[in-house]
């Protein structure tokens, strides 16, 4: 490919159809101007002008030329004003995923702050289990994800965020089994409803009752935090969630809280990265928006 250059002088020549006006445009002197344009005829083997009395005229050759390199400058202008208005965040995109729990009780206000303070970037949010959150980083199709910790993947880099305290809750039709603590035996007496099997929530509360010696079986899977809260409030068993989620349906009391002599242990909320690969300018300002400036990959924690 001819140098770069020599397409710029050759543009403004062709346009102003003047070497002496193109070299004052371009601030070279008009000998330089002769050169770059024979350096590009002899290049690509044709005459790209005809030399008048007064100024020049493209050649065919030339005039085929000259609509090829103008479309290419303008995009090439057009490109950095886009590459511009990323750098100043008044264009962007930033692809979060995210569980529905996870979405509502902590990523909302976030994304309501970072969308004040940046409203030309624009957020792309996908609500998925941690397990499809990390397949996804690690295809690139996600900038960072929220997940439930751990997630031990050497591809991924974790920041440890926040914790949410969980509990065991039923609906009033169970409001006697609130009386006393209940053991993870007593407790699997009751219908257990449960997120569908393979999810993390899932595996966390299966955990927490073998630790206790007790194998658990589901009564009801369900898909969603929501669907599992409608069915506890009409009786159909006990299932499990952050206190947060259900804590407008304990202060209206449609579901109650189950003491359990061993108390569910807090859930871990992590920021997730892919290691490799380099962040958009998007993604670095939402870290920067958490707190979280630095990145450092012998690290897992912030």
């Amino acid at each position: 490919m001819a140098n770069m250059e020599w397409y710029r002088v050759f543009l403004y020549a062709a346009e102003l159809l003047n070497l002496t006006k193109a070299a004052e445009r371009l601030h070279m002197t008009q000998p330089s101007v002769s050169y770059a344009i024979k350096q590009l005829e002899e290049t690509l083997g044709v005459m790209l002008f005809e030399r008048l009395s007064k100024g020049v005229r493209l050649t065919p050759e030339g005039e085929v030329l000259y609509q090829r390199v103008q479309k290419g400058f303008a995009e090439l202008e057009l490109a950095e004003k886009e590459v511009l208005r990323l750098k100043q965040f008044k264009e962007g995109q930033l692809r979060i995923g995210a569980n529905g729990a996870i979405i509502k009780d902590l990523l909302i206000p976030l994304l309501d702050g970072f969308h004040l303070g940046y409203p030309g970037i624009r957020i792309q949010l996908g609500q998925e289990n941690t397990g499809a959150v990390v397949k996804r980083l690690k295809e690139g199709t996600l900038d960072l994800g929220f997940v439930h910790l751990p997630v031990n993947d050497e591809e991924i880099v974790i920041w440890k965020y926040k914790t949410l305290p969980y509990c065991a809750v039923v609906g009033n039709h169970f409001h006697q089994w609130t009386d006393q603590p209940l053991s993870a035996e007593k407790l699997a007496e009751l219908p257990l409803l449960m997120l569908s099997s393979g999810s993390s929530t899932r595996s966390f509360i299966e955990k927490w009752f073998l630790s206790q010696g007790v194998e658990a079986q589901a009564d009801m899977e369900l898909n969603s935090l929501d669907m599992l809260a409608e069915f506890a409030e009409r009786g159909y068993g006990a299932t499990f969630m952050p206190r947060s989620f259900a804590e407008r349906r304990i202060e209206q009391g449609t579901l109650l809280i189950l003491n359990t002599e061993v108390p569910l242990p807090d859930r871990q909320i992590g920021i997730a990265v892919r290691k490799s690969g380099a962040r958009s300018l998007a993604a670095k300002a939402f870290l920067k928006h958490l707190g979280i400036e630095g990145f450092d990959k012998d690290r897992e924690t912030i």
